[in-house]
């Protein structure tokens, strides 16, 4: 079966849905170019567990999870459908990594998971299976959590884990009040993580809160980076990296772009 890449999106402000510009346009492009998926695994900051957790739902409901928003997106739906065969395959494969997992037959999806998948797969007709982040574990639990799918990627899973490669949500509301300023370290920051990401440096990674260059005011939290660390570890070792997309949103969200091709 031909091993699909691995991907990192962005799924920045929930009005990104309603105005997805040139970020969801590389999005809608790469998803084209895909064979079809067996199953999507779709990690989203907006599901933080205690315990690894998989949703296995047959019909995943679209979860508004926000507020103070335009009306029409709390109008958007998109009807997804789960499959308890390939859930059951997800939890296996964690279960055999010796992580603990959990199912969770209730679970739909997020806005950080609806919003990049209804860009890129509009037909809504890919299961799709949730899987939640750790947030208490860091950059190196979303890595050593996608090391576990990568057995699913030689099975013809998609995995991919959505973020943002900076989110100051303080600083948001800073740089609206101060004439719409971008801070220096929505540039660097991500391209801090661009040259350890090509250069295969995964020690630097999982110490970029020491190494990065105003790491911690990127993520006063890094919940949604680390979707990115899931992504690149369900690659395996040595993938070959696109850097597909860069850009700015909303003044504090890097809407970088990953492909991560395993090499056989």
């Amino acid at each position: 079966m031909h091993r699909l890449p691995t991907l990192f999106v962005p799924h920045g402000a929930p009005t990104f849905a309603l105005d997805p510009g040139a970020a969801g346009a590389v999005m809608i492009d790469a998803a084209a170019a895909l064979p079809r998926p067996r199953a999507i695994v779709i990690i989203s900051p907006h599901w933080d567990t205690d315990v690894v957790s998989v949703g296995s739902a047959e019909t995943l409901a679209t979860i508004h999870d926000f507020y103070g928003f335009p009306q029409a997106l709390y109008e958007l739906a998109y009807p997804a459908s789960g499959s308890l065969e390939a859930s059951h395959a997800v939890i296996a494969a964690i279960a055999k990594a010796g992580l603990p997992v959990v199912e969770v037959p209730s679970q739909g999806l997020d806005h950080g998971a609806w919003i990049p998948l209804r860009l890129m797969f509009p037909n809504a007709d890919v299961p799709v299976i949730p899987l939640s982040v750790q947030s208490h574990l860091g950059v190196q639990g979303a890595y050593t959590l996608g090391r576990a799918l990568v057995p699913l990627v030689d099975q013809g899973f998609l995995v991919i884990g959505s973020g943002n490669l900076t989110h100051n949500l303080g600083d948001y509301r800073i740089a609206r009040q101060n004439g719409g300023k971008v801070p220096a370290y929505v540039h660097d920051f991500p391209d801090w993580l661009a040259e350890k990401i090509m250069q295969h440096n995964i020690s630097a990674l999982l110490d970029y809160r020491q190494q990065a260059p105003d790491a911690v005011r990127a993520h006063p939290s890094d919940e949604h980076l680390q979707p990115l660390y899931a992504a690149l570890g369900a690659a395996g070792n040595m993938p070959h990296i696109e850097r597909l997309h860069t850009g700015i949103s909303d003044y504090v969200l890097a809407m970088d772009a990953y492909a991560f091709h395993p090499v056989h």
